[in-house]
């Protein structure tokens, strides 16, 4: 099977989608000739012209408006946010408007919207752009949020997305669009609401979001040169969640550590974990563990920022306190 980067899965995906049906149009700052600052759409206003690539304003709140009322008369748009820091811009049109609009009309509207936008520290982008707000829409009823850790799952999740009738984020990790892993040349889809499991393991559950997905990979490698092997689950979608194989897996294992690279207080962590305890209590030999950004702004220093995120070594540390029983008492 041939390789691509993330950056080309999710093109292709959406040129895909653009060719199958003439509704789905995309816009957004530097979406055009620049293709993006991070080059993701490049190629694509030559195919599909002006009319379907559009260049927007400085003006995310407009733009993000306009493509709800979009949405609602017919169309399909998808909608590029340079920066998920910007997220903060548009709460008012993406919270209020798109995820309500269907519950509102009594089912007679619908908003099928994608904004695709970012995530991820350690690219010395400081405070205001190093952000990961998965949490804040995920807080919303209304609106399903995909998180993709590879070229495989960003394609298969950025298709289901754009064929979906209701408004989808899809939050994309700004470090891993060089990262290149098998993808298939014939089209497929990943459902929403299904998790995969990336290495199967019997003594410790790592369940990880994004870029953490790597990171729990390389401390699950880590720790099986000690003996201790760690299963790994990507949920790919927050909402929905599949709470059903996250639950099999701890029940199986005993033990779980929950990674994300959002702020770790009042965020994805804390809901998967709380979950995990109600539900799976009994199975479980120890507590469950979150492990997130630290509560800080994102420093600009890169010695202080690459404290702030979790790494393998830290995961490997408090999985192998968990297998221990050592944190048991302490918590």
């Amino acid at each position: 099977m041939r390789e691509i980067t993330l950056s080309q899965a999710v093109n292709e995906a959406i040129a895909e989608e653009m060719r199958r049906d003439p509704t789905v149009f995309l816009m957004g700052e530097d979406v055009a000739e620049a293709g993006t600052p991070f080059k993701v759409l490049s190629g694509l206003v030559e195919e599909f012209g002006t009319q379907r690539v559009i260049d927007t304003p400085i003006s995310e709140p407009g733009f993000v408006g306009m493509a709800v009322g979009a949405a609602m008369t017919g169309a399909r748009p998808i909608v590029d946010l340079m920066f998920g820091d910007f997220l903060y811009l548009v709460m008012d049109q993406l919270c209020n408007q798109a995820a309500k609009q269907h519950y509102m009309s009594g089912g007679k509207l619908t908003v099928p919207m994608v904004l695709r936008t970012n995530l991820g520290a350690t690219r010395r982008s400081a405070a205001q752009h190093s952000q990961s707000l998965q949490a804040l829409v995920a807080h919303i009823p209304g609106l399903k949020i995909a998180m993709p850790s590879s070229a495989y799952e960003a394609k298969g999740l950025m298709k289901t997305a754009i064929r979906d009738n209701n408004p989808v984020v899809i939050f994309e990790d700004k470090l891993m669009y060089q990262d290149k892993a098998p993808v298939p040349e014939e089209e497929y889809l990943i459902p929403f609401g299904e998790a995969h499991i990336k290495r199967a393991g019997r003594d410790i559950t790592l369940i990880a979001t994004s870029s953490m997905v790597q990171v729990a990979e390389k401390a699950a490698g880590l720790l099986a040169g000690e003996g201790i092997e760690a299963e790994v689950i990507d949920p790919r979608t927050i909402v929905p969640l599949d709470e059903a194989s996250l639950l099999a897996s701890v029940r199986k294992t005993s033990r779980a550590i929950v990674i994300d690279e959002g702020h770790q207080s009042y965020g994805v962590t804390a809901e998967i974990a709380a979950r995990l305890n109600e539900k799976a209590f009994y199975h479980l030999d120890a507590p469950v563990l979150r492990m997130g950004a630290m509560d800080v702004p994102v420093p600009f220093s890169p010695a202080l920022e690459d404290l702030t995120v979790p790494t393998p070594e830290r995961v490997v540390a408090q999985a192998r306190k968990l297998c221990a029983g050592e944190l048991i008492h302490a918590a």
